[in-house]
Formats: C-alpha cells, structure tokens, sequence
C-alpha cells in the first residue's frame, strides 16, 4: 500500500508539473505550429498603419482593456449574440474601433496556420508590431493564450477611466497584480493616438467652482478650448500627445511635466502631491531609453493577466464568435 501511494503521489507530481508547463506562456510557442506569425501580423498591419496611423494606438488600447476584464483572453473581440453580452457595447469600449483589422489578421493566419492562432495572441502580437511601426520598443511577446467563450460586459467597470485620480487608478492596477511603474509605463501609450472631447471636456470649464482644473497649463488650456467648446460636439477629437502625436516616445511624460497631459488620468500621475508616480514620470521624460525598457516589461507583465492556456478557453477560428 505505501509503494502505491508513493507511485501516486510521483505520477501526481508529474501531472502538477505538466500543467504548470503548459500555463506558461512563451515567446517561442508559434516556433513549428505557425513560424511566420510575426511576418503576416505585419504584413496586414502595415498597410492599414499606412491607411490609419491611428490604428497601432486603437489596437493596444483593445489588448489593454481586454486584458483588465477577466485577463487577456480575447473576450472583448466577441459580438453580441450566443447568449454573450458583448464588451464591446459597455461604456468604456463604446469609442473603440479597429476590429476590422483584427478580422484581417485572423483570416491572413487561418490561411496560413488554421486554427492554431489565438484572437488573444493577435491582440499581443499585433500591439508589439503596431507600437515598432510608430517609431516604439521591440519587445520579446510571449504567447500562447487562448479564447474565452463568453464575454464579462459588467465586469469593464475594472477598466480604468480617463476621469479617475491616482489612488483609483492604482487600485485598479494593483487588483490585476501591476504596480506603479506598471501604471506609469503603459500610461505612456498615450504617446500617440487621440481622445474625444467628452473624456477631457470636463476639466476646461467647471472643474471645480466654475475654474478649469487648476493643472492645465494655460496656453494649453485655449488649445484645448477651441478644439472643444463649451456644449460643442462630444466626438470631436484631441491627440494625446500635443508635441508628436503619432509618434512613439517619451514626450508624452515631458507634457505631463509642463502641465499638458490631457486626460485626468494622465496629470494625475504628476500632479498628485506626494504620489509614487512623480519621480516615475520625471525618470522617463529624461530618458526615453528608460521608459522603453519599462513599457516592454510591463507589456508583457500585463499580458499575462489571468490567461487560458493548456485546454482551457479555445482558438476561435472568427474572433468575433465563439466556436
């Protein structure tokens, strides 16, 4: 009796270790099951960046609040219907755009590797490569996610705002297993990309008693006055990054030092007095080598958010439906 348990707890052990290898991503997973995924990612990548120099800005913004609901598994990409509530029509989502791309690359790979590519994995592949076209960091993604079947539409309230203060950004960050650098680093994406009036409107006119928000620099303040009227149209756009806005660099920390972040959520991270992220901030507006380094890694810290991996989830041959 004792020789069989120990048998048992060995062969155990060997399953624990088995699953535990097949929970990790890697960023050699595609290596013989689809060589060429990095090369047809960008192939349909580049003539839509050529298109839309927005679209690398759109894609990484949809990794990351896919990633914050339930981890980075693709659900955001599901449409209504099959009993899923899709995210995509949730507050925060309502803006995005860009899945048509997504859609292009999932058909180039089912042509190539059928059922082998994850939409989860499309999101991060395509999020490194969009980030190198604007002129961003390399970074080695690790891959090897799988697709949930079902969406969470109540769970994007654990998507950040753009109105939010330090303290509930953090947490937020804090409840997925990121830290302040985290915050700090993927805060810069905003280097390019554009945000609409309703998101920022707010702190040009009635912040507080009437005044704008006193962390606006004046000049800035007119800038922003004109693309956004009071009780003007709530759609139109600002870009994120006044200085290069399509460009992906370390201005957008120097903006935020001069008091010309944006949203909220972007002054915050130097503004708030006493804040973890100040010297975060100032440490990457002065070397956009540091701030490279950091959003690599944090990268891929967040998308190993909670991930389906082994047999769990599935490859969603449409990413717009569950199998």
């Amino acid at each position: 009796m004792t020789k069989l348990m120990t048998i048992a707890l060995f062969l155990s052990a060997i399953i624990l270790m088995v699953g535990s290898c097949e929970a990790q991503l890697s960023s050699t997973f595609y290596s013989t099951t689809c060589p060429n995924i990095s090369s047809v990612v960008q192939g349909v990548l580049q003539p839509a960046f050529r298109s839309d120099v927005r679209i690398s800005a759109k894609i990484i913004r949809m990794h990351f609040h896919d990633c914050m609901v339930n981890g980075c598994d693709g659900s955001l990409l599901l449409d209504n219907g099959n009993g899923i509530q899709s995210e995509k029509d949730a507050v925060p989502n309502q803006s995005i755009t860009g899945f048509n791309v997504i859609d292009d690359i999932k058909t180039a790979l089912e042509n190539v590797c059928p059922n082998v590519v994850s939409c989860a994995d499309i999101l991060a592949i395509a999020s490194q490569i969009g980030v190198g076209l604007a002129g961003g960091p390399t970074w080695a993604v690790e891959l090897g996610r799988r697709d949930s079947r079902t969406a969470n539409q109540a769970g994007t309230s654990a998507i950040p705002s753009p109105f939010e203060l330090l303290n509930d950004l953090e947490n937020k960050f804090t409840n997925v297993g990121l830290d302040s650098t985290d915050l700090v680093a993927l805060s810069g994406a905003h280097s390019f990309g554009r945000a609409r009036c309703a998101t920022f409107v707010g702190r040009l006119y009635n912040f507080t008693n009437g005044n704008p928000d006193p962390t606006i620099d004046t000049t800035y303040l007119q800038t922003l006055r004109q693309t956004c009227p009071q009780g003007g149209n709530a759609n139109a756009i600002e870009n994120l990054d006044q200085d290069t806005p399509d460009t992906f660099d370390n201005s957008y920390f120097t903006n935020l030092q001069t008091n010309k972040g944006l949203l909220t959520s972007d002054q915050v991270l130097f503004s708030t007095s006493g804040g973890d992220t100040v010297n975060i901030v100032s440490r990457f507006g002065g070397s956009q080598t540091a701030f490279f380094d950091a959003f690599g890694k944090s990268m891929i810290k967040m998308g190993a958010i909670s991930t389906l991996t082994g047999t769990n989830g599935e490859i969603r041959t449409n990413c717009r439906n569950p199998n």
